[in-house]
C-alpha cells in the first residue's frame, strides 16, 4: 500500500491530508494561531470548587473557566504540589530541582477535592481537551512531554512500554536502557516508535524532554497567573509526529520554511527516510494537484455514497453521533436478501471507520446498520469492524450488534470534530437569491487585474477562479480572453483555476501566498440589480462622452465660411437663450446707466445735446469711413434674422433728435444695442472743447 502525506500551509491554517493508494483516509486542520491546544502548559488559578462534581473550575485566560476533576489531579499530587510551593514560595532567586525532591507517597483515589485544593490556589496544569462547543479545555496536573520514541512525565519513576512492541527481547531492552539513563523523579511511557532504535537516539531525546520540563519551570516562577508556559516550537511538527510513519514514500509541503522544519525533524527520527520529504514549488493549488478537494467534498457532506449505489447519512449532536446504512437503489443479483444486506453492511463498515479517522469524530457513535437475521453474519461484521478499526490511533472500544441491529462505538476525543461545509454558498447573491448575469463576471475580473496592476502596482501574483470560468477565458489559444488581458496588463500575472472555489469567486496571492483583498462594498452587498444598473449607466455616460467629443472635434474641423450658417441655425434652434443673452446684455447696459443716472437727471437737457452732437458725429464719421475705406463696404456682415431697416433721410435726422432727448430724460429707457457700442467708440473722438462750446450755446 502506497502512503503519502500532503502539508498544505496557508496563512491562516495548515492542513495535513494522508493519502493510501490516492484515497483520503485522515485529513487534520489546525489554525495556526491556535490557543488552549492539547499539550499546552499555563500558570492557573482555582476560582471555584464544585463538591457535587468532585471538581474545580480553573482559570487559565479562557472566555470559559476550564474544568479539573479530582481524578485528574493524577497519583503523584502530593509531590507536584510540594515542589510547587517551593517554586513559586517567597524564595524565586533559584529553581528548585526536581530530583533533590523527596517522593511523597499517592494521594487517595477516593479523595474530595475541597480537601485536597484551595480557592485562589496557583496549579502548573496541562491542557488535556480542547474547548468543544460550550464547554471550556479540560485540564490535568500530571505534566507530560511528547516525544517521538518516549513520553516524560516528572513526579513518577514508573516505565511503561507500548503494547504493540511484541518482542520480549526488544522489550526487556527498551526497559533496561531507560532505566540507567533517565534522571531521578522522572518516569518514562516508551513508544512504539521507539522499537530498534539505537542508544545515542534515546539519549539525545530524554535530555530534549528534560530541558523543556527545566524551561518551563524557570518560566513559570517569573509568571503571573493566568499564563501559558509552554507550547510547542512548531505547530505543524507536533502535527507530524503523531501521524509519521517510516513506511511513508513521500512527504510533500507548499512552503519553504514548514519543508525546512519537516526535513530537519525526518533526518533526526528517520535519517533512512531523509529523501521523501519534497517541495512542491508548482502555482496550482497542492490539494488539487493530489485530487484531495474532490475528495473532501465528496466525503464531507451530510450522505456519503460508497460502491453499488450505497451510501450512509451521518447526523452529529450534542451528546452522540448517529450512523444510518442504505442499500440505496443497487443493481446487483445477489442470491438472496440475506447475502445482499451483509455485503452492503461490510462495504458501510469500511466506510465508517474511514470516516471517523477522516472527521476525528468522538465520543459515542450509534450506527443502524441493515438488518441480518443470521447470527454467524452478525458476528462476521462485528469482527471486520474490530479490523479495520484496528489502525485508528484514538482509543476506542466497539461493542457488539445489539437485538435492534445497532452497533454502539465510543471513539477518545480531545477536540472538536472536524466539519466541512461542502454547501457552497452564492458568491454573487451572498443569499438574496438574484444572481449578476454570469457572461459580466468577466468584466469584474478583468476590472480588478486592472487595479492590481496599475493602481496597487503589483507584480508576480495569480488570480485564481473556478475551473468552468477559467477553461471559458482560455478558450483559443491566439483569440482566448486570458491572451488579450496579459497583452493589455502586461505578463505580470497568472489565472489558474482552483476546484475550492465555487463558481463566481475568486481570490488573489501576492508573491508570498499572501491574499490581496480586492473585494469591494459592492461586490459583498449590493444587489445583483443595482451591478446591473450601475454598470449600464457607467456604460452610457461613456457613450455620451464619446459623442460629445466626436461633435466638438468635428466643429474646430470644420471650415471658416460654415460658422455663419451654423450660427444661424444655432439662432433659429434655441432662441430662449439668445433671448436670455439679449436681456443680460440689456442688464449691463442699464447697470452702465444707473451708475451716471444722477448726471442724467440733473441736467437733461445738457445730456440731449450732447446726444445730439454724437448723433451728427456719428453719421458724418460713417461717411467719412465709406469714402476713406470703399473696402470695407465689401465685407459681408453677420446675417441677422430680422429685416433689415431702410436709411432714413435727413429730415428725420432732427425727429430722432427729439425721440433721443425724450429717451434721455428717462434713466430707465432702454438703448439700442448698435447705437451704444458706436455711442462708447465716438465719445473719446468729440474734443471736450467743442462739446463744452456747444453747451454753452
Amino acid at each position: 500500500m502506497k502512503s503519502e502525506l500532503i502539508v498544505d500551509v496557508q496563512s491562516s491554517e495548515v492542513s495535513i491530508a494522508l493519502l493510501e493508494d490516492s484515497r483520503l483516509v485522515s485529513l487534520q486542520k489546525e489554525a495556526r494561531d491556535i490557543s488552549y491546544a492539547v499539550g499546552d502548559i499555563y500558570l492557573a488559578k482555582v476560582k471555584k470548587l464544585m463538591p457535587g462534581l468532585n471538581a474545580a473550575f480553573v482559570n487559565v485566560g479562557y472566555e470559559k473557566d476550564a474544568f479539573l476533576h479530582y481524578l485528574d489531579l493524577g497519583p503523584h499530587y502530593a509531590s507536584y504540589e510540594a515542589y510547587l510551593k517551593q517554586l513559586l514560595g517567597d524564595d524565586r532567586r533559584t529553581v528548585p530541582s526536581i530530583e533533590k525532591l523527596t517522593p511523597l507517597p499517592d494521594i487517595n483515589k477516593d479523595g474530595s477535592v475541597t480537601e485536597t485544593l484551595k480557592q485562589g490556589q496557583e496549579l502548573l496544569v496541562q491542557i488535556v481537551k480542547e474547548p468543544i462547543s460550550s464547554k471550556g479545555p479540560r485540564l490535568t496536573t500530571e505534566i507530560t512531554f511528547t516525544g517521538r520514541f518516549m513520553v516524560l512525565i516528572p513526579f513518577s519513576e514508573k516505565i511503561s512500554i507500548s503494547q504493540k512492541i511484541k518482542s520480549a527481547e526488544e522489550r526487556m531492552r527498551l526497559k533496561q536502557l531507560i532505566e540507567s539513563i533517565k534522571p531521578k523523579n522522572f518516569g518514562v511511557i516508551i513508544r512504539t516508535s521507539a522499537e530498534g532504535k539505537r542508544v545515542a537516539e534515546l539519549i539525545h531525546e530524554l535530555k530534549t524532554l528534560v530541558n523543556c520540563w527545566n524551561s518551563t519551570v524557570a518560566k513559570a516562577q517569573k509568571a503571573t497567573a493566568p499564563e501559558l508556559i509552554y507550547q510547542e516550537e512548531s505547530r505543524i511538527v507536533g502535527m507530524l509526529r503523531d501521524v509519521f510513519s517510516p513506511s511513508f514514500e513521500a512527504i510533500y509541503v507548499n512552503d519553504a520554511d514548514t519543508y525546512q522544519q519537516i526535513d530537519k525533524y525526518v533526518n533526526l527520527i528517520a535519517p533512512e527516510s531523509k529523501d521523501i520529504v519534497k517541495l512542491y514549488d508548482k502555482d496550482a493549488p497542492i490539494f488539487d494537484h493530489f485530487g484531495i478537494t474532490r475528495q473532501i467534498k465528496s466525503s464531507f457532506g451530510k450522505t456519503v455514497s460508497f460502491r453499488s449505489g450505497a451510501y450512509i447519512i451521518i447526523e452529529s449532536t450534542e451528546a452522540l453521533h448517529v450512523v444510518d446504512v442504505n442499500s440505496g437503489n443497487r443493481t446487483k443479483a445477489a442470491n438472496d436478501q440475506e447475502t445482499n444486506a451483509l455485503e452492503v453492511n461490510l462495504r458501510a463498515a469500511d466506510e465508517i471507520a474511514r470516516q471517523l479517522r477522516l472527521r476525528d469524530m468522538g465520543g459515542i457513535i450509534v450506527v443502524d446498520f441493515i438488518d441480518m437475521a443470521k447470527g454467524e453474519h452478525r458476528q462476521q461484521l462485528y469482527e471486520h469492524m474490530r479490523e479495520i478499526m484496528a489502525n485508528d490511533r484514538a482509543r476506542h472500544n466497539i461493542l457488539p450488534l445489539s437485538k435492534f441491529g445497532l452497533m454502539q462505538i465510543t471513539r477518545q476525543r480531545v477536540r472538536p470534530a472536524l466539519t466541512i461545509n461542502t454547501v457552497e454558498r452564492c458568491p454573487s447573491c451572498f443569499g438574496k437569491g438574484e444572481v449578476q448575469p454570469s457572461l459580466l463576471f468577466t468584466d469584474t475580473l478583468f476590472e480588478k487585474l486592472d487595479y492590481i496592476v496599475n493602481t496597487l502596482k503589483v507584480t508576480d501574483f495569480i488570480m485564481y477562479i473556478h475551473p468552468f470560468v477559467d477553461a471559458y477565458i482560455k478558450r483559443g489559444f491566439f483569440t482566448s480572453m486570458y491572451r488579450r488581458w496579459r497583452y493589455k496588463l502586461g505578463r505580470s500575472f497568472k489565472v489558474l483555476p482552483d476546484e475550492s472555489l465555487a463558481f463566481l469567486e475568486y481570490k488573489v496571492l501576492d508573491s508570498n501566498r499572501n491574499e490581496i483583498d480586492v473585494k469591494e462594498e459592492k461586490d459583498m452587498s449590493a444587489s445583483s440589480a443595482e451591478k446591473v444598473t450601475n454598470k449600464a449607466k457607467k456604460r452610457g455616460a461613456e457613450a455620451a462622452a464619446e459623442h460629445l467629443s466626436a461633435i466638438e472635434f468635428a466643429e474646430d474641423a470644420a471650415p471658416a465660411h460654415d460658422e455663419k450658417p451654423a450660427a444661424e441655425s444655432e439662432a433659429k434652434a434655441k432662441p430662449k437663450r439668445r433671448r436670455k443673452k439679449k436681456t443680460a446684455d440689456e442688464a449691463a447696459v442699464d447697470s452702465a446707466e444707473t451708475k451716471t443716472g444722477e448726471t442724467a437727471q440733473s441736467s437733461a437737457s445738457t445730456e440731449a445735446t450732447a446726444d445730439t452732437a454724437v448723433v451728427e458725429a456719428d453719421s458724418a464719421d460713417n461717411e467719412a469711413a465709406s469714402a476713406d475705406n470703399p473696402a470695407a463696404e465689401q465685407t459681408p456682415k453677420p446675417k441677422k434674422t430680422r429685416r433689415k431697416p431702410k436709411p432714413k433721410p435727413k429730415a428725420d435726422e432732427s425727429k430722432d433728435s427729439a425721440e433721443t432727448q425724450a429717451t434721455a430724460s428717462d434713466s430707465e429707457a432702454q438703448i439700442n444695442e448698435d447705437k451704444a457700442d458706436k455711442t462708447e467708440k465716438l465719445l473719446p473722438a468729440i474734443p471736450l472743447s467743442n462739446t463744452r462750446s456747444t453747451i454753452e450755446e
